[in-house]
């Protein structure tokens, strides 16, 4: 499973411990806030409204960042959850809270916080490709099928060079006896990645399975026509034809 979390890891440094020894008067000011704060700490429930200070937000933020680094990822999970009642839109305090409860395995914790993380995204970041590939993941290791399979269908869209992810969602789903899923995975497999023949010979195996010979056909005749080369695939036509 691709790890969400990024490898942020370092040695203690005499700058991290100066970050965490913050001053009496300094933490009394930050965490004067806190009758504010308290009121949106409940994280299950998004927050849709405006910033409470986002100057705040940033302060939590390297402090969550710091407990991280020194592993000490309770502490860093409180200072990311008051970061993102200071700053809802605060989406790297958001990413960071979920890489800690992915990386933790409180698995049911992550998911929200990488579904609320992708949904604020406008771009397409190396961060982004990670969340939906292992909000995917996730909800597929939990049989949420209905819910995985859009992530994981945008997954292949978002990196289109990653076709081994391919072939573990599909084989996923029709094991579990999802061959509809299994058949749209390969679908956008092929769409996105149309010079890969493999793809359509897949496809084509699970169409055959469900019983749809003409629609196998097809997905062999579409791997065929790419690799003309091929016996395999030429003998593959050729026989799928004579069952029709």
């Amino acid at each position: 499973m691709k790890l969400f979390r990024a490898a942020r890891r370092t040695s203690t440094t005499l700058a991290s411990l100066a970050i965490l020894a913050l001053s009496t008067s300094s933490v009394a000011q930050t965490d004067g806030a806190a009758s504010v704060l308290q009121r949106y700490g409940n994280l299950d429930i998004e927050r849709i409204g405006p910033t409470i200070d986002a100057e705040l937000g940033q302060k939590y933020l390297r402090r969550g960042n710091t407990y991280s680094n020194l592993e000490r990822f309770e502490e860093a999970i409180d200072e990311y959850r008051r970061a993102i009642s200071a700053d809802p839109n605060l989406t790297e305090a958001i990413r960071n809270l979920a890489n800690t409860y992915y990386y933790l395995e409180r698995f049911d914790e992550a998911k929200p916080l990488l579904a609320r993380f992708i949904r604020m995204q406008t771009t397409t970041t190396a961060s982004l490709i990670a969340a939906v590939t292992t909000l995917g993941e996730l909800e597929r290791s939990d049989g949420n099928y209905a819910a995985s399979i859009s992530l994981d269908l945008r997954a292949i869209e978002l990196n289109s060079n990653n076709d081994s992810q391919v072939h573990i969602m599909a084989n996923t789903y029709n094991n579990a006896g999802e061959a509809d899923k299994a058949i749209a995975v390969y679908q956008k497999a092929v769409e996105v990645m149309p010079g890969n023949a493999f793809f359509d010979r897949s496809l084509g195996r699970i169409l055959e399975q469900e019983n749809r010979i003409e629609d196998a056909l097809r997905a062999y005749e579409s791997a065929a026509a790419k690799n003309p080369d091929s016996d395999f695939y030429t003998q593959l036509v050729e026989s799928t034809r004579s069952r029709l």
